[in-house]
């Protein structure tokens, strides 16, 4: 039984790395969905349940996003095409940008890695904030969001590609940003 507010330890997460811009762990953005279920076959038993949408003059439903709950992944289509990963902060897998952890953290202490990160960069070329103070890397293609654990807040990153970056809040649907 999955327990609301739980947080799956970090040595029973699988291990991903960050390609920033090109895609995370087995994924790669571009993927379709099918290209993506192949690729976490040998990585969750689970299936992707996907949401269709039919626009107006489509002969055809297109995927717009996919999700793998109990593997923590939410996945955003655009044109059937891999858009964005959303990683759960209680249960998805561990990413690891530069050696850093991001999924499950304490988001002030990947706010202040980013800060450093960004000190030893082109100046105004890292870190940029959405709406809330959400900081976001510029040079890895990932906003570090969050989501509730209990009575504490951990880190939710939502990767993107390169095009993302020129208009992130509007690039992936509403649904995609947290609430908290």
């Amino acid at each position: 039984m999955l327990k609301w507010w739980d947080v799956l330890p970090e040595d029973e997460r699988q291990q991903w790395a960050l390609d920033p811009f090109v895609g995370v762990g087995p994924l790669r953005f571009g993927m379709s969905p099918r290209e993506l279920s192949e690729a976490l076959s040998g990585v969750t038993t689970e299936s992707q349940r996907q949401t269709l949408r039919r626009s107006a003059g489509d002969a055809f439903p297109m995927v717009v996003d996919g999700t793998y709950q109990k593997f923590g992944l939410k996945l955003y289509y655009r044109k059937e095409r891999l858009a964005g990963v959303v990683v759960d902060a209680l249960r998805g897998p561990q990413v690891l940008a530069d050696g850093m952890p991001l999924v499950g953290r304490i988001p002030s202490v990947l706010e202040r890695w980013m800060i450093d990160r960004a000190e030893v960069r082109e100046p105004h070329a890292e870190l940029i904030y959405m709406d809330a103070g959400v900081p976001v890397s510029d040079t890895l293609g990932v906003v570090i969001d969050v989501q509730r654990a209990g009575d504490r807040l951990i880190t939710r990153p939502v990767f993107v590609p390169r095009e993302a970056m020129d208009d992130l809040p509007h690039f992936l649907p509403r649904e995609a940003w947290s609430v908290c």
